[in-house]
């Protein structure tokens, strides 16, 4: 699966998906496009744009949305805080559809 990591996912969470095709709005060119514009642009080559933005989803149409949506549930966006959502991210992106919406927490 193609995913864009939004600026507020550390970049070097890719090494943890080594089974997708990961690239982050920096490396994109998209450094400072504000969120409805980002998911328009990152639609035309990507699969699931991820965030830890918990407010994305209540400000974006989320029915009109050009491409999925997964928010990751931590408490801090530090690379060290957001390994453990790993194995619940790959699991959700395995049933993620175009337009989708899904919230990933640690596990229990």
């Amino acid at each position: 699966m193609r995913l864009l990591l939004d600026e507020s996912v550390p970049a070097r969470l890719y090494r943890a998906l080594p089974n997708h095709q990961v690239s982050n709005a920096v490396r994109e060119g998209w450094a400072g496009v504000k969120n409805g514009k980002l998911l328009a642009l990152a639609a035309v080559s990507f699969d699931a744009f991820i965030t830890v933005d918990k407010n994305l989803p209540f400000q974006q149409n989320l029915a009109t949305l050009p491409i999925a949506l997964v928010v990751l549930d931590s408490h801090s966006n530090e690379l060290h805080a957001l390994l453990p959502l790993v194995p619940a991210l790959e699991r959700a992106l395995e049933s993620l559809v175009p337009r989708g919406y899904v919230v990933v927490r640690a596990e229990a």
